[in-house]
């Protein structure tokens, strides 16, 4: 197998549709293969993903001429619960840099996790920053400033979904490396025509500056830490 191909593999789920497709480094795509599905029924839609990775993934492997150890999931089903959050700092009497406010999103986060029960943070993204009263879009660092607020909205998906795509994964040896809301991934591409599986990888990237990526702690590729915002899960 080819140890020197650098590639990302990308598996969307939907009700209507299940798509693979694996992406180079440089956006190139070498692979990808779709089966139209039409039903309701969620067991049903993961027999079929079952059954579609049987189908292609010995093939995707050949083609590669690498085992594909690890996918990037994809949803569009009706399961993401969205939830919004605002925090304040009264008094805050100090200078805005990267060290205090990952302790305020850490906090906002803890906030979300006690209400999202069995379920788990998908995307974190600051919607508006608040300071001293004045609205922002973007968080104007090492500013001094006497009170701040940020609004943080939450996607968040059930554990027994994920669950059941590890079971399906695992028989053919994959691991989950990340999951993205399809819908998420389609607003961005409102105003760049590019494809749906680049515009993810670029997510994942880093697109939206005021997304806090969800980083995996023994991910040593931590390049974009400088740029963006990262949470350890």
């Amino acid at each position: 197998m080819n140890e020197d191909l650098n590639f990302e593999a990308y598996l969307l789920i939907s009700q209507k549709k299940l798509i693979i497709s694996v992406l180079t480094d440089l956006n190139e795509k070498i692979f990808e293969k779709e089966l139209k599905i039409n039903n309701n029924e969620k067991k049903l839609i993961f027999d079929e993903l079952d059954i579609f990775l049987n189908e292609n993934i010995f093939e995707l492997e050949k083609k590669l001429k690498y085992f594909v150890k690890k996918i990037i999931v994809v949803i569009d089903l009706d399961e993401f619960l969205p939830i919004e959050i605002s925090i304040k700092r009264s008094n805050y009497e100090n200078v805005i840099n990267l060290s205090g406010l990952n302790h305020t999103l850490n906090e906002v986060k803890d906030y979300c996790k006690e209400t999202i029960g069995k379920r788990r943070i998908v995307h974190m993204v600051i919607n508006n920053y608040k300071i001293d009263y004045k609205d922002f879009s973007s968080l104007p660092l090492d500013i001094y400033c006497k009170s701040f607020s940020l609004n943080v909205s939450f996607l968040c998906i059930s554990e027994s979904l994920i669950k059941m795509i590890e079971i399906i994964l695992k028989r053919y040896q994959i691991s989950l490396s990340n999951i993205l809301s399809a819908k998420y991934i389609n607003e961005f591409l409102k105003n760049e025509k590019i494809d749906f599986f680049i515009m993810a990888k670029k997510i994942i990237e880093g697109h939206n500056p005021n997304e806090v990526l969800m980083v995996n702690k023994t991910n040593k590729n931590l390049g974009f830490f400088e740029k963006f915002f990262n949470f350890f899960n």
